[in-house]
């Protein structure tokens, strides 16, 4: 919800644009939020942040709290890994990967996210370690739609060829666009990129498009964890059948703490 100073502020921005004073003062506001960062340390890696917004602010802030599941994953990798992270973000954890010497393809179709990506990636000397991969996953290649919930820096809740929202419910985006979608096994085979020792997929609704894709990518993968929402019980379903057909086994199921008084999310971690 916009406050009423917020919702001045924006009044005020709105008016003002159309004095070439206020486009210049609205220019530097926008130049200094994007300078502003936020230093992160979690065990002993010390982490950098950009933080233009509140949402990155708090994506920051919580990064050790939201989803300590998926930090203790990737404690566990060995130095030689590779972590295919679907669904990257702004690339909390494919940084926290990169920083304990893993090899990460980083799997980010937001046209707002990727910007934030990429200077997280250049303020923790990561440049030689991620790879960026601005294009969705999908169970096949071709052009297709990408629905973005909002405008954010940091945003989440999108979907690719489909107006079916994480929940299963019918998804009304703020912003669209056409992007080129590839299936995991065709970007091994196209693209050559390396196979996953680990996956991480965070997609919000289209997960089991996405592993239907990537039967030889999964092939190779000692562990995937990927975040469903119990509440779409037809894909709840469907995403164990897929990874108990290809042999993969359940071996925990949580979430963090602070999403305790909701069942909204699950964080289910399945390992060979």
């Amino acid at each position: 919800m916009i406050s009423s100073i917020e919702r001045l502020i924006r009044c005020l921005i709105r008016y003002g644009q159309k004095f070439g004073v206020f486009r210049t003062i609205q220019e530097l506001l926008v130049d200094s939020a994007m300078e502003q960062t936020l230093s992160v340390q979690h065990k002993a890696e010390q982490l950098v942040f950009s933080t233009p917004n509140k949402l990155a602010r708090y994506r920051a802030i919580t990064f050790s709290d939201k989803e300590p599941e998926t930090l203790e994953w990737i404690d566990g990798f060995n130095p030689d890994s590779v972590l295919w992270d679907i669904g990257a973000n702004v690339g909390l954890y494919s940084i926290y990967a990169a920083k304990k010497g893993i090899k990460v393809m980083a799997f980010e179709p937001s046209i707002f996210n990727l910007e934030l990506l990429g200077r997280n990636i250049h303020l923790n000397g990561l440049s030689n370690d991620i790879v960026i991969l601005p294009f969705p996953l999908n169970d096949q290649l071709g052009v297709n739609m990408m629905n973005l919930g909002g405008t954010q820096w940091g945003g989440a809740l999108s979907t690719f060829g489909r107006n079916i929202g994480f929940d299963g419910k019918p998804f009304h985006p703020n912003i669209l666009y056409q992007i080129f979608g590839i299936s995991g096994d065709d970007a091994i085979r196209l693209l050559q990129l390396p196979s996953p020792t680990h996956i991480k997929l965070d997609i919000d609704g289209n997960e089991c498009l996405v592993l239907k894709g990537a039967s030889d990518a999964l092939a190779s993968a000692e562990s995937i964890l990927i975040e469903v929402n119990d509440c779409y019980e037809k894909q709840a379903v469907e995403v164990a059948s897929l990874l108990k057909g290809l042999g993969f086994v359940l071996t925990e199921k949580r979430h963090g703490i602070m999403f305790d008084k909701s069942e909204r999310f699950e964080t289910v971690i399945k390992s060979v």
